[in-house]
Formats: C-alpha cells, structure tokens, sequence
C-alpha cells in the first residue's frame, strides 16, 4: 500500500479548509476597516476635488480601486505570517498588525470628517511606523508577507506627502 496513512489526509484537508478560513477572515478584517472608514466619511470624493492639493495629487477616483488592491495584499500578508506560525508565537507581529489598522481606519474620519489635517499627519505618521514594525517583524517568518506590504508602505508615504502639502495648503 502506498501513500500517506488514512488519518493524515483528513488532518491535511482540515489544516486546508483552517487556513483558507483564516485568509476570509483576515479579508473580512481589512475591508470591514475600509467599509468603516467609508461610513465615517460619506462625502470623501466631494471633500477631496474641493481642497486646494498640489498639482501632483491624484485624482479622486483612483483611491477606490488602489485600496481595494491593497486591503488584500494586507489580509494576505498577515495570512502568510498566521498560516506558518501559531498565534502565540507571533504576537507582537499581530499588534503591531492591528494597530496599522487602527490608524489606517482612524485616518479616514480625521482627515475627511473632522478636517483635522494636522492631527491626520500625525496619525499617518504613526500608520507608517507600526506599518514598517510590521514589515520589519513579518519578514521574520515570511518575507514574501514583508514584500507584500511595499506597496502599501509606498502608498501610504504617497498619502502622507499628500496630507502634509493640503494641511500646509490649508494654514
């Protein structure tokens, strides 16, 4: 008889079905910060193309579709750290996950909502350091979960440079 014993096939399918459950609900994590952040500013597109930006700002409608790329490519990144690691061992990776998170989605409402351009600068600002604890701590395990958040990081060094110029627009 060859191949492998009859119980390590139901443990192989049931790690499979775990893991593709771990990257649903990651990817439910990540658009459930984008749905949020887009409760708490209906009226975003109409905000942006009525501030004064730099001519380098891009347009309104480009936002949407790179967000939506990149709130996957973080679901995944984390997937791959969580899918070779137990959660215990990965823990400071997990907060320092979260809290990118925390400060994407407080953006959103800071900048938008409240107008606060300052104090949005500075929560970006804080984005990008647990954004980069992040990649720095994820590349321990998995560098392709590392690389996956490059453009991510770029992206939000992009916004920041782009909030930084409207806030000094603004004064």
């Amino acid at each position: 008889m060859t191949g492998a014993p009859p119980g390590k096939d139901v443990r192989s399918r049931y790690a499979s079905r775990r893991s593709l459950l771990l990257l649903l609900l990651l990817l439910a994590i990540c658009y459930a910060v984008a749905a949020l952040g887009g409760v708490a500013a209906t009226d975003a597109g109409s905000t942006y193309r009525s501030l004064e930006r730099p001519a380098w700002a891009p347009p309104s409608w480009l936002f949407g579709p790179v967000w939506t790329v990149l709130y996957a490519t973080i679901a995944v990144s984390a997937w791959l750290v969580l899918r070779r690691r137990p959660l215990a061992e990965v823990k400071a990776e997990v907060v320092f996950w979260g809290a990118q998170l925390a400060f994407n989605l407080a953006w959103t409402p800071l900048f938008f909502t409240a107008g606060r351009y300052g104090l949005a600068f500075l929560d970006i600002c804080l984005l990008l350091a647990a954004l980069g604890t992040t990649m720095l701590l994820f590349r321990r395990t998995s560098p392709a979960a590392s690389l996956l958040l490059v453009p991510y990081a770029l992206w939000t060094l992009y916004a920041a440079a782009l909030n930084l110029a409207i806030w000094q627009l603004d004064a």
